[in-house]
C-alpha cells in the first residue's frame, strides 16, 4: 500500500493524502522516503498551481513513528542528530515549495504532523480536530522545527503553552488564537478547501509565486524592504503575459485563463 496518494487534478491542485490510517498516519521510513521523491517531483513540475496536504482517515499526522526509539541504545548522539535532522529537513521542505501549500487538518495533529501543517502557507482545520505537541510528556525536547513554527504562526504565548504544558487546542481554539486559519465543521473540510486551493490555483502563477516569496519567514523587515522588493517584483509581472490576460479578462468580463509563461522572472 502507497503510504503517501498523490492526486494531480485538472485546476492545477495537486492533493497529498498521508496514508496510514491504521496507525493515524505516522511518519514511517517509508513513508519519508515517499514525500521527498514526491515534493522533489512537485518542485520541478510546471503545472503545479497548488498543493493540499490531508491525512487519510480520522487522523491529519500523529507524528514520527517513534517505534525505533525503543533500540535507542544502537545509537549515539551525533547519529541520532544526523537522523533527526534528515527526517527534519524531508518533511518541511514542503514549505521550500514556490507554489502555495494549504494543510486540510481533518483530525488529530500531533508533534511532528503538527509541526508539518504549519510549515504549510494556510492551515485550515476541522472544528473538532486536536492539535497538540507533546514532547515533553514523552521525555523530549521539542524536534521538527517545534521551537520556531509555533512562536511564528501563533506567538511565543501560544508556543509556550503548547509546548510546557501539552495544551492540546480543538481546531476551533486554534482558529481563534491564530494557530490556523480557519475552522470547518469536518464533513466540509475537504470540499472548503478544495475550493480555497482551486480560487488560489487559478491566480496568476507569476505573481502569487513572487508574493509567496515575499511573505516566507513572515514579511519583510521593515518598510523599507517591502517597498524595495515591491519596486522589482511588480515590474516583473507588468511585463508578463499573465497581466496582459489578466486585463483582458477584466475587459472581457470573464475569469482570466493564465498560462505557465516563461516570461522574464518566471521562477525556473
Amino acid at each position: 500500500m502507497d503510504e503517501l496518494l498523490v492526486d494531480r487534478r485538472s485546476d492545477g491542485v495537486v492533493v497529498l493524502t498521508l496514508n496510514r490510517p491504521d496507525r493515524r498516519n505516522s511518519m514511517t521510513d517509508g513513508m519519508t522516503e515517499q514525500w521527498r521523491r514526491t515534493i522533489s517531483d512537485l518542485r520541478r513540475d510546471r503545472h503545479v498551481r497548488c498543493v493540499v496536504v490531508t491525512g487519510a482517515g480520522s487522523a491529519f499526522c500523529s507524528g514520527g513513528d517513534l517505534s525505533w526509539l525503543a533500540d535507542r541504545g544502537a545509537e549515539n548522539v551525533p547519529d541520532l542528530r544526523d537522523r533527526m535532522l534528515g527526517f527534519y529537513r524531508t518533511w518541511l521542505s514542503v514549505a521550500d515549495l514556490e507554489v502555495p501549500t494549504i494543510a486540510a487538518v481533518n483530525g488529530a495533529a500531533v508533534g511532528a504532523g503538527l509541526c508539518l501543517a504549519l510549515a504549510c502557507d494556510l492551515v485550515y482545520a476541522a472544528e473538532e480536530a486536536k492539535l497538540l505537541a507533546p514532547f515533553t510528556s514523552l521525555g523530549l525536547h521539542p524536534g521538527m522545527a517545534a521551537t520556531y513554527l509555533l512562536p511564528r504562526v501563533a506567538g511565543v504565548g501560544v508556543a509556550r503553552e503548547m509546548l510546557l504544558t501539552g495544551r492540546t487546542m480543538s481546531g476551533v481554539e486554534a482558529a481563534s488564537s491564530g494557530l490556523v486559519t480557519r475552522a470547518f465543521p469536518r464533513e466540509s473540510l475537504t470540499a472548503e478547501v478544495l475550493e480555497i486551493a482551486s480560487r488560489t490555483a487559478a491566480n496568476a502563477p507569476v505573481a502569487t509565486r513572487l508574493t509567496k516569496v515575499a511573505l516566507a519567514g513572515g514579511g519583510h523587515a521593515d518598510l523599507d524592504a517591502a517597498l524595495r522588493w515591491e519596486s522589482l517584483a511588480q515590474p516583473v509581472t507588468m511585463v508578463s503575459d499573465d497581466l496582459l490576460e489578466g486585463l483582458a479578462a477584466q475587459r472581457e468580463r470573464r475569469a482570466p485563463r493564465f498560462g505557465e509563461s516563461r516570461d522574464a522572472g518566471y521562477p525556473g
